[in-house]
């Protein structure tokens, strides 16, 4: 009898500890925790660019702890935001387009460039005295200067480059100056298109090669390779703008030879991307005031440059910062299928 008695109190002792553990385990697990995907390294060489100092900072300003989630690459930023696993992430404005695109995520800020913008703008640069400089230029509202690009020689900063491809050839698709050849669903039309409506000796260069990157296409249009050159804004101010020649590159020619056509639209910077449906609006409004707010302090000042690499964030939303890009994107054959591929871990 008093064996069996033993038997009950042990068991209903161990019931209660169980209960009591499983209490305290669950405290622990509701409490509230926001996670950041970041991209991190196995070593950092001081805490100044390790981005838990990020996490810090927004725990201390936003009074919710705030943690790393370590990713490698945008593709899996984004699936992370994608599934829930983090909360929120920058991202090259790809990456983001697709978020906002496909998988219903939003932006809560971006980074500024150096000017302090967060976009650049497109353009086609051409020639002074070039068909289409004189079309720009004559006074005439009728004389369009893109339509008389059409067979000219393009010169592009590589395959499928923001600025020196996907925007333009959107403008230009969109717009109904070049019709699309092959498979509208299939990224490789894009070759045949830009073929097809400018010139087969169109250049699309490969990394490493002399027409590649912003430089490359101006050098192109500046060597009379082609005659017309896809770049930014500013292009031309980088590489052959300064007064003193022996500051530019060596192929540029004066100045005032280059003429930057109407902008085609702009180009996003990185964009925190963020998971409506577990971020609501009044923490995601404290997290833009604490990012914005960086720019502020010495320490802020040291996390925007050594951790984000950007002077500043500014708050935005998904509408405003990727409005003109996806506008001009979505007329590209095949690129929302490119994306998607792109950035989709291949494990």
């Amino acid at each position: 009898m008093n064996m069996q008695i033993l038997k009950t109190t042990l068991i209903v002792s161990l019931l209660s500890i169980a209960t009591l553990s499983g209490c305290i385990g669950n405290e622990k697990d509701d409490e509230e925790v926001i996670r950041i995907a970041f991209s991190v390294k196995d070593d950092y060489t001081s805490f100044n660019e390790n981005p838990q100092k990020l996490a810090d900072y927004l725990t201390a300003e936003i009074g919710i702890k705030v943690e790393i989630y370590p990713i490698t690459s945008d593709a899996l930023a984004l699936q992370s935001l994608r599934f829930g696993s983090a909360d929120m992430a920058f991202m090259d404005g790809g990456a983001g387009w697709v978020g906002w695109n496909m998988y219903d995520l939003e932006v809560m800020a971006a980074d500024q460039k150096s000017d302090g913008r967060t976009y650049y703008n497109a353009h086609a640069w051409v020639l002074n005295g070039s068909e289409a400089e004189q079309a720009l230029n004559d006074g005439n509202d009728s004389t369009d200067p893109f339509a008389v690009l059409e067979g000219q020689t393009s010169c592009h900063t590589g395959w499928l480059k923001s600025a020196g491809m996907l925007i333009p050839m959107g403008y230009f698709i969109g717009q109904e100056y070049a019709e699309v050849v092959g498979d509208v669903d299939d990224i490789e039309s894009l070759r045949y298109t830009i073929f097809n409506y400018f010139s087969e000796d169109a250049s699309i260069p490969e990394s490493g090669t002399p027409y590649y990157g912003y430089s490359g296409a101006l050098k192109c249009l500046s060597e009379g390779k082609g005659g017309v050159a896809f770049a930014k804004d500013s292009t031309v101010d980088t590489y052959c703008g300064s007064e003193i020649s022996t500051e530019n590159e060596e192929w540029c020619l004066a100045r005032e030879n280059y003429v930057a056509l109407p902008a085609f639209g702009q180009a996003p910077s990185h964009p925190m991307m963020y998971q409506p449906n577990t971020l609501d609006n009044s923490t995601r409004d404290a997290i833009v005031t604490a990012l914005v707010n960086l720019s502020s302090s010495e320490a802020g000042v040291d996390i925007l440059s050594s951790i984000l690499n950007t002077p500043g964030i500014v708050a935005t939303d998904a509408e405003t910062h990727f409005g003109s890009y996806s506008s001009l994107i979505s007329s590209v054959p095949g690129i929302s299928a490119y994306y998607n591929e792109k950035y989709t871990p291949t494990s």
